[in-house]
């Protein structure tokens, strides 16, 4: 099997050159080639000699596939489905979702995906319901972002997609590296942001290695009511996150937000954001209110609008920044998991 390139350091670029004889600096110039310029084959490295090229390509590949399917809505949201090997011993024939969101003003964000499937389970996720199937490689990750059709307009990348990342965080702290680095992308940290639950150990990592902006999947305010929810609050409470958060800087370069969706008679009450007020109070964040998209055998719905903007204007009235998330792509599978759950069906009735 070909080594793949996509989602190698260049140092470990490097090393690759040396070890087929070619002279080190090669190694730099094969990292120009994919995460500057973006080549589809090692044939267009033409800063390489001839025999060191079909040297290269005896033994390697750049490492990209195309999407195998996407649905496109009506708002220009289009999710892609991608193939992936993931981490995971004879786990050909994988897939993951991808989100592509186009937005007025030239902001263009890719929702991008960690793992297939996810151990975490939360109540209101279908990404949950298929279970854990692996963990993504760099290669699975970054391949998201280097074979997707719109990728010259992306403006920002959020790490929300199917799966929890601080559950594969060595992939995604690589990717991320990648993304920021040099010679990689040279994106900007401000550009990109990681979402997660909260995982004991884990965040803590992350927030001590990476400059990315972190978003906390909050969606309860209290322990009882979250742990129902998003069974992850036995491992780390939100609590512990909050406590955890205090402790860093966000006043600067990197934002601190909170993730609530909201589910109707059930987290929308005063009572409940007189909570996150109360839970949140003194740090530098912003909550994003979400719309909940329903999914199959789920008894949850979406709160009302009213319900909605009476949430947010309390917190924002209270300190705390808050905005109501516009729903996009609800004319196609929108919620995380449905359209690779309904590929899946559609391949097994085939």
């Amino acid at each position: 099997m070909k080594q793949k390139l996509l989602g190698l350091r260049i140092d470990e670029l490097s090393d690759v050159a040396m070890k087929l004889g070619l002279p080190r600096f090669a190694g730099k110039q094969i990292a120009e080639w994919i995460y500057g310029r973006h080549a589809t084959s090692i044939d267009e490295m033409t800063n390489i000699s001839k025999a060191h090229r079909a040297l290269l390509a005896e033994h390697c590949e750049i490492g990209w596939a195309g999407p195998i399917d996407a649905q496109r809505s009506k708002d220009g949201t289009t999710k892609y489905l991608f193939p992936v090997e993931t981490t995971q011993p004879a786990s050909g024939g994988k897939m993951v979702e991808t989100v592509f969101i186009p937005e007025e003003g030239g902001r263009a964000t890719l929702c991008v995906s960690s793992q297939v499937g996810c151990k975490m389970n939360c109540l209101f996720c279908q990404t949950g319901k298929q279970g854990f199937e692996g963990n993504l490689t760099a290669n699975d990750i970054l391949n998201q972002v280097y074979a997707l059709p719109e990728r010259d307009s992306l403006t920002n990348i959020v790490f929300m997609g199917q799966g929890e990342p601080m559950d594969n965080l060595d992939n995604v702290l690589r990717a991320t590296e990648i993304l920021t680095a040099d010679y990689g992308w040279a994106w900007s940290p401000k550009r990109i942001t990681v979402s997660s639950v909260g995982v004991k150990n884990k965040l803590k990592r992350f927030l001590e290695e990476s400059n990315c902006h972190i978003a906390i999947s909050l969606h309860a305010p209290t322990h009882a009511l979250r742990a129902e929810l998003m069974p992850a609050e036995r491992g780390m409470s939100i609590e512990e996150v909050v406590e955890l958060l205090r402790g860093y800087d966000f006043s600067h370069q990197r934002r601190l937000s909170f993730e609530y969706i909201v589910f109707g008679g059930i987290n929308d009450t005063p009572a409940h954001a007189r909570e996150i007020v109360g839970l949140l109070k003194g740090l530098d964040c912003r909550i994003n209110l979400i719309r909940f998209h329903q999914i199959p055998n789920v008894p949850l719905h979406g709160a009302d609008e009213t319900r909605m903007e009476q949430l947010r204007d309390y917190l924002t009235a209270h300190g705390i920044f808050t905005t109501i998330r516009a729903s996009r792509g609800e004319d196609i599978y929108a919620a995380c998991g449905l359209l690779s759950t309904a590929k899946r069906i559609s391949e097994v009735r085939g």
